[in-house]
């Protein structure tokens, strides 16, 4: 299980999730408490190991800022969590290592996503960020074909169900591991990526 902590804006955050078995951490550069700067970002992808993909979250950036962040910073991936057009994310996918579509659950365009061209999906609750769970099994209703990252209200009590509900491809969580905006919490953490991959909580990796 492919397992994405975001909303990471510290080094010792990015460092901790890496070391608890996290496969990718994310760092958003949109409006958010949990924003973070290219200064900084760039501090956090230079201290990760290489195997952890370092994805840089946007909100309707320009397609030209959103490249240039990317590969100034050296970030393996982008996420596009706005009204990104199909041509504009493959656009950006063409000039960047890895893109990842996130779309929201009653989004119609899931029915279409191969417009977006050789690009991940994720898929968040209807009020994408809010951090608000969602019903799962209408994901299930719908038979998306395409394998996806599924995020919105995810914790450590739940993510289990979420995965034996719809089969997703990977996890992504942000304000369910954390103590508060921006800082996660080491226990939290642990007991997430423990539950998503199935592993003991007392030795996650």
């Amino acid at each position: 299980m492919f397992v994405k902590i975001c909303g990471i804006t510290t080094e010792d955050d990015a460092l901790l999730a890496a070391a608890l078995g996290a496969d990718a951490v994310g760092l958003v550069f949109a409006a958010s408490s949990r924003r973070i700067t290219s200064g900084r970002a760039r501090d956090v992808v230079r201290r990760l190991p290489p195997e952890i993909l370092t994805v840089g979250v946007f909100r309707n950036e320009r397609k030209e800022r959103v490249t240039d962040i990317a590969n100034r910073i050296g970030l393996r991936a982008v996420q596009l969590h706005g009204q990104e057009s199909p041509a504009d994310t493959r656009w950006i996918a063409a000039r960047v290592p890895a893109v990842i579509r996130a779309l929201s659950a009653n989004d119609p365009v899931l029915q279409r996503f191969e417009e977006f061209g050789d690009v991940q999906l994720l898929i968040d609750s209807p009020q994408p960020g809010s951090g608000t769970a969602f019903d799962w099994q209408s994901l299930v209703a719908m038979k998306i074909e395409h394998p996806f990252i599924l995020a919105g209200g995810l914790s450590p009590g739940n993510v289990r169900v979420a995965i034996d509900s719809v089969a997703p491809w990977g996890v992504d969580v942000s304000s369910g591991v954390e103590a508060q905006p921006g800082r996660k919490d080491p226990v939290k953490v642990r007991r997430f990526i423990a539950a998503a991959k199935q592993l003991s909580p007392s030795n996650p990796t």
